[in-house]
């Protein structure tokens, strides 16, 4: 081994670590954005961040420099960065993108969808339904995330899933405002059960229709949310 290569390790090693500290800043900050811990407006001061962290600021920046790239916090030069309002704009064309997108995977699951898969799809409702006897909107939302991930991945599409993560993360953060309604829970475990039993049955016109109508109740009002909680919109 060379002097340079025994010189260069330690640098490397260091730049690892800060890339693997900032993405667990980043995914902290972000699920805490999305799931409303930190609201619209919030402050996020970094020397706070890197103190709860225990690292150097440099990570703290790089992984809110990603946050804002998402549309996700604002950077206020010189004066504050805060966690951005959601962009009333930017939901509209999110669903048209997520409609488009989850019809294609579940008509594709419906033709190909093994016992396990239909197995999986039904453990999954029933956590569902296990938060919302527990009135648990968090354990629930995290659920109803695997139930359309798992569609996705079990039609070999993994990375439309990937993709509409990124594309509706506004509307993820208009639903938090949405899902502790009463009784919206059950009936999105209804839905979802609707769309499971389309799949078993092969029915491709069924699933279809079924998502279709899931997603139309699943995106929420933004009209009435914003104006129930106009500091949280844009």
């Amino acid at each position: 081994m060379t002097t340079e290569s025994q010189g260069a390790r330690p640098s490397r090693q260091l730049q690892l670590r800060r890339v693997t500290a900032a993405s667990a800043i980043y995914n902290q900050l972000y699920d805490d954005i999305v799931a409303l811990r930190l609201a619209p407006g919030a402050s996020l001061q970094e020397k706070r961040i890197a103190e709860e962290f225990g690292v150097s600021r440099t990570p703290v920046r790089e992984a809110i420099l990603r946050l804002s790239e998402g549309g996700l916090v604002d950077i206020f030069p010189q004066s504050a960065t805060v966690v951005s309002r959601v962009p009333v704009s930017a939901i509209p064309e999110a669903v048209v993108v997520r409609k488009a997108l989850e019809t294609v995977t579940v008509e594709a699951l419906a033709q190909k969808a093994t016992h396990d898969d239909i197995a999986e799809l039904d453990a999954i409702i029933e956590r569902q339904r296990k938060f919302a006897a527990l009135d648990d909107p968090s354990g629930f939302h995290e659920e109803d995330e695997a139930f359309h991930g798992a569609i996705a991945k079990f039609a070999g599409y993994p990375g439309i899933w990937t993709l509409l993560r990124t594309v509706k993360v506004q509307i993820d953060r208009a639903r938090r405002l949405s899902v502790p309604v009463f009784g919206r829970m059950h009936q999105i475990v209804d839905e979802h059960v609707t769309i499971r039993d389309a799949i078993a049955a092969q029915d491709l016109a069924a699933a279809r229709e079924a998502m279709l109508h899931h997603l139309s109740t699943v995106i929420p009002d933004v009209a009435e949310l914003s104006a129930r909680h106009p500091d949280y919109f844009c």
